[in-house]
């Protein structure tokens, strides 16, 4: 697996400059005609790479940008560059690394403790309008607007 990317060169190049660009570190490119994406009208060489030898991504590009100014009067108007790998491929995948352990002299003191959490209180509310004392009639019929303005609950002596 290699580095992705695409060339637009600045106009269609002739056979003797694709080798000079083959001789100057594109001989892995796929060169082909494409449009100017700024102007369909104009036809010019993209080269498409895959690039296997390079160190990083950039290295890959700069190699290929090198390549281009060995040839007179072309340069690069466009740069396509798709998502890529996270890194270069490990040489030797299934290689197990040793590691350390390393002792922090803060991990022998005691941690400090945690306090527990407080309870959040539930944000939704039930409002119930009554006139107390007034002597007006619950709707249940049993007298008392007082009694019907609390909630369930609330009058088993719990305060």
């Amino acid at each position: 697996m290699g580095y992705r990317f695409s060339l637009v060169l600045s106009r269609e190049i002739t056979d003797d400059e694709s080798a000079i660009l083959r001789d100057t570190g594109c001989a892995d490119a796929v060169l082909g005609t494409d449009t100017l994406p700024t102007n369909a009208d104009v036809i010019v060489t993209k080269m498409d790479f895959d690039d296997t030898v390079s160190p990083s991504l950039a290295d890959a590009i700069q190699s290929a940008l090198d390549a281009v100014k060995a040839v007179p009067e072309l340069s690069v108007p466009g740069l396509t560059v798709p998502a890529q790998p996270a890194g270069p491929a490990a040489e030797e995948p299934d290689k197990v690394l040793e590691g350390v352990v390393v002792e922090d002299a803060a991990t022998d003191e005691k941690p400090a403790t945690k306090k527990p959490a407080a309870k959040k209180t539930s944000t939704r509310r039930t409002t119930v309008k009554a006139a107390k004392g007034n002597g007006a009639s619950a709707p249940d019929g049993s007298g008392s607007a007082d009694n019907a303005a609390e909630p369930a609950g609330a009058a088993t002596g719990s305060g």
